[in-house]
């Protein structure tokens, strides 16, 4: 079983990797039409009203101005172009999400079978914790396109993670099965970690769409350098910032969860909820910036460019924790 795990590994790589072509393909091949299919009517409602003297969308410039790279409406079927969405581009965009259903499920054949070889839930030490929190944030992906579909074009980014984080657990942090080190040994194994996951991985996915909404700003703001044309066809600036804010008002909560759980779990293995360990000092910072970001989301005042470089912030947060404080500094977490 930890041979299978080890190969399907590989195999979900490949997939992620098909997938990030694809997406690669519609993105950088497909036309105007061919991204318009994928725009919701009410969006499709707006832009017509924006050209029409009904008012600017929001995030869309100027007032009456239309955004020159988003999508036109097929007048002929008076939808936004589904007649173009069957092109060989827009085909290309569809096998990418179905790339990812292929990926997402050899990546959760991955985590069972290891599970089933370590008698134990597949997140003990870092390499599973990765595997664990990257199936976190496709899965949560793969519920989001199918309820939005305009959301498709971010697949590719989505991708790109996938296979970078996949590929560092497989080279890097590779660990072969063992037992469950003794303070591990709880019923709060399951909850504080699992829960820490989810939440990571939510956030995880969260920072994609700030990290778009910030080149799709710039590039409906008239900046045209290569960072900003890769936001070209992705959808408005407005719908991003709001996707950012959903994704981390529903894993913040969980997040905060985690953190209490990981403090009672601390007093019933340590004999303390909190001795500023550098795990626990990091989370607690990361905890600190993402209710500075809902905060800020909240403040009419504040830019939203800024409220979303604070989720940036908090996300390069979490990854210190969980690459930086493992790799640099002596913690009683050290077993991950």
């Amino acid at each position: 079983m930890s041979a299978l795990s080890d190969q399907l590994l590989v195999v979900a790589i490949f997939a992620y990797l098909l997938a990030m072509i694809c997406h690669a393909v519609e993105a950088g091949f497909g036309t105007r039409r061919t991204a318009a299919a994928t725009v919701p009517d009410r969006e499709l409602a707006a832009v017509a009203a924006a050209g029409t003297g009904g008012g600017p969308t929001p995030g869309s410039g100027p007032a009456g101005a239309v955004d020159p790279a988003g999508p036109t409406i097929d007048k002929s079927t008076g939808t936004g172009g589904e007649r173009t969405g069957w092109s060989a581009v827009g085909l290309a965009g569809w096998f990418a999400i179905g790339a990812t259903v292929l990926g997402a499920l050899f990546h959760l054949a991955c985590l069972v079978t290891r599970g089933i070889a370590a008698e134990r839930l597949p997140w003990g030490n870092m390499y599973e914790y990765v595997l664990a929190i990257t199936f976190v944030g496709v899965a949560a992906w793969l519920v989001m396109v199918y309820r939005r579909p305009s959301l498709r074009l971010l697949g590719l980014f989505v991708a790109l993670v996938m296979v970078a984080l996949l590929g560092l657990a497989g080279l890097v942090f590779y660990t072969p099965i063992t037992p469950l080190v003794p303070a591990l040994e709880s019923y709060w194994y399951a909850i504080h970690v699992s829960t820490i996951m989810a939440s990571s991985g939510v956030l995880l996915l969260g920072s994609i769409p700030a990290a778009m909404f910030l080149l799709r700003h710039g590039y409906e703001q008239g900046r045209r350098g290569f960072p900003y044309l890769l936001a070209k066809r992705v959808p408005a600036a407005v719908s991003l910032e709001r996707l950012t804010f959903g994704l981390h008002a529903f894993g913040f909560p969980v997040f905060t969860f985690a953190v209490i759980a990981g403090a009672i779990w601390a007093e019933h293995a340590w004999s303390r909820p909190w001795a500023w360990d550098p795990k626990e000092t990091w989370a607690f910072i990361s905890w600190v910036i993402y209710a500075g970001y809902l905060h800020a989301r909240a403040t009419p005042s504040v830019r939203r460019t800024t409220v979303t470089w604070i989720a940036i912030l908090g996300f390069l947060t979490m990854l210190m924790n969980l690459f930086g404080v493992n790799y640099f500094f002596e913690s009683l977490h050290s077993y991950a």
